[in-house]
């Protein structure tokens, strides 16, 4: 039984705090009982390069509004029953997650075929701002991470198609 209140038929949100990626699926799951398939991606903050920490910034009315127009896309172009994306911001640390994206549909390739086009979408999409602190010390610092030229390519994709 999900603890968890989930919107139908899409559930989108930006987090300032940590997310349970198991209460989140398993509240998704539930709100979508007809469904044949769920499919779900999470994003961890990745260690290595001496990661010490990921800040994510954003302008709320832009971000939330723009994460709304990305789930109704993705609802009518997959034929889901339901969508979830959840994004964190804020500060946080290697291994902690920064995005959770579900998809429900009533066969599997929908929902796989949903979740890679919202993943595409949010990764790169001028809502959010990354940086990365690495290092310690006076070698450490913060360096702003943008967006890669494959990154730019994924989202291009679903357009020719």
């Amino acid at each position: 039984m999900a603890r968890l209140s989930i919107a139908t038929p899409a559930d989108v949100r930006v987090l300032k705090k940590g997310l349970s990626v198991g209460e989140a699926l398993a509240g998704f799951t539930a709100a979508h009982p007809d469904a044949g398939g769920v499919a779900s991606f999470v994003g961890k903050v990745r260690p290595g390069e001496d990661v010490k920490a990921l800040e994510l910034t954003h302008y709320e009315p832009l971000t939330l509004a723009g994460m709304q127009d990305l789930a109704a896309q993705a609802l009518e172009r997959f034929s889901l029953d339901g969508l979830l994306a959840w994004h964190r911001v804020g500060m946080m640390r290697p291994g902690e997650a920064i995005v959770l994206v579900a998809a429900a549909a009533r066969h599997r390739r929908g929902a796989f075929e949903a979740v890679d086009f919202a993943m595409d979408h949010l990764k790169g999409a001028a809502w959010f701002w990354k940086r990365e602190r690495r290092g310690s010390g006076e070698e450490g610092g913060w360096h702003w991470i943008e967006p890669r030229d494959a990154d730019h390519a994924d989202r291009a994709r679903w357009d020719n198609s």
